[in-house]
């Protein structure tokens, strides 16, 4: 029997989108129509199974799956927690959270030794923020086509019009810079000396897996220190293998002021996120304890779950899987790429288990994201670049799930080159 499949008979799939139309979103519930309506029920490794027992291969999920779906060591550790602690008075001191703590400093880089956890990617982001205002950082720089979430801090920092106009006025002090260009960067740092905060993704995942060039990274360190600039490394997607390393800044020896975590952080069951920091930026949250606090702040289910995570990363060799992955699966993209879409203007970009297929014309983008719900893959669009599709497959992987994303993605590319024989764009 497949996962899941003992489930499916209990679910009613035109309920739940008519649930979703009059509770929740029906913007989301229209999406998920033109995917063809389907109602995930559960989950294994690197498939789904939806309400009427298909199998689809799950490439999407954002990035939080390095570890696979209900990886056993995950659930091992959170079934245990849930057994006998779950959720903590956040008056007491809590081993769990201890544990995690003590797991994820080892597996960060040096230098990076005290965490605040949260639940979600964008919280870390804003723990970020306000740790560089007490450390007298009021103007924050960040990179046209980084993602950093979407609660108002956050928001400032994710520079793109079509999320951030509606909900404008934003912080102030905020500038933003090309990916890439160091110049831009220091002509920043250069108008405000010793007051800056700077975000940076080593890979823009969300802004389209744009790539920097070799050198940039240890860079951007050095012009920070130099102008006194407080360095903050988004890996909230990049980090815990999903490049092939641990962190996506220790390839050019780059150790951030702060560093964020979240996605694979909870083994894709509980979520949880880290804002990473030196004893240095850190001691600010030490003159008082309720400062900066959450309810669900490093709460046990989640600690155990960061635990399970770091634990099946390390002992299943998950970060040298993601990179040998990559080296699979990025050429075979980009030969098929190249024999089926060639006259498209597509290219395929990726590191370790981020990789991105840009095409010129965003309307081919949602040609293959449907070709491939077609032959049961699902991968996502970018949020800040509607031209890319993105899959982030787990490191899990068998040599049997290498082959069949290899042959659907050949399937899904060949046909939208066959729905759009004409369709060429001018490299003028």
């Amino acid at each position: 029997m497949n996962p899941g499949t003992e489930v499916t008979g209990d679910i009613d799939r035109a309920e739940v989108s008519r649930t979703y139309r009059r509770r929740m979103s029906s913007g989301r519930a229209r999406l998920a129509d033109v995917l063809g309506g389907h109602v995930e029920v559960a989950s294994s490794g690197a498939w789904l199974t939806t309400s009427d027992g298909r199998r689809i291969f799950n490439a999407a999920g954002y990035g939080v799956l390095i570890t696979g779906a209900r990886h056993p060591t995950v659930v091992a550790e959170v079934e245990r927690q849930l057994h006998t602690h779950p959720m903590g008075t956040r008056i007491f001191l809590e081993p769990a959270a201890a544990r995690a703590a003590e797991a994820l400093m080892s597996v960060t880089p040096p230098g990076l030794e005290r965490v605040h956890f949260s639940c979600s990617g964008t919280e870390a982001t804003e723990t970020a923020i306000k740790l560089a205002r007490l450390g007298g950082k009021h103007h924050l720089v960040s990179m046209h086509g980084g993602y950093h979430g979407k609660t108002i801090g956050a928001l400032s920092v994710t520079a793109k019009s079509a999320f951030q106009d509606p909900f404008r006025p934003l912080l102030p002090g905020v500038s933003h810079v090309s990916f890439g260009d160091v110049a831009a960067l220091t002509a920043v740092l250069e108008r405000h000396p010793g007051q800056a905060c700077v975000f940076l993704e080593p890979v823009q995942g969300e802004g389209g897996v744009n790539i920097p060039p070799p050198g940039y990274l240890g860079a951007v360190r050095a012009v920070c220190s130099e102008y006194d600039a407080m360095l903050v490394v988004d890996e909230i997607q990049t980090g815990l293998g999903r490049l092939g390393a641990w962190w996506g800044c220790a390839a050019e020896g780059v150790r951030p002021d702060i560093l964020l975590s979240g996605k694979a952080l909870g083994g894709g069951i509980v979520p949880v996120a880290a804002t990473i920091a030196t004893e240095e930026v850190f001691a600010v949250l030490d003159r008082d304890p309720v400062l900066h606090t959450s309810t669900f702040s490093a709460a046990p289910l989640g600690m155990a779950a960061v635990c399970g995570s770091i634990r099946a990363i390390n002992e299943d060799g998950l970060v040298e899987r993601a990179a040998r992955l990559g080296e699979r699966l990025v050429p075979e993209f980009q030969r098929i790429v190249t024999e089926q879409l060639a006259h498209h203007r597509c290219e395929v970009r990726g590191a370790g288990l981020l990789i991105g297929v840009d095409f010129a014309d965003p309307a081919l983008t949602a040609d293959l994201l449907l070709a491939l719900v077609a032959n049961d893959v699902v991968a996502n669009i970018s949020l800040n670049s509607d031209h890319v599709v993105r899959f982030t497959p787990p490191a899990t992987l068998a040599e049997s799930d290498v082959e069949f994303l290899i042959e659907r993605f050949e399937r899904a590319a060949a046909e939208v080159a066959k729905h759009n024989p004409d369709h060429e764009v001018s490299h003028a």
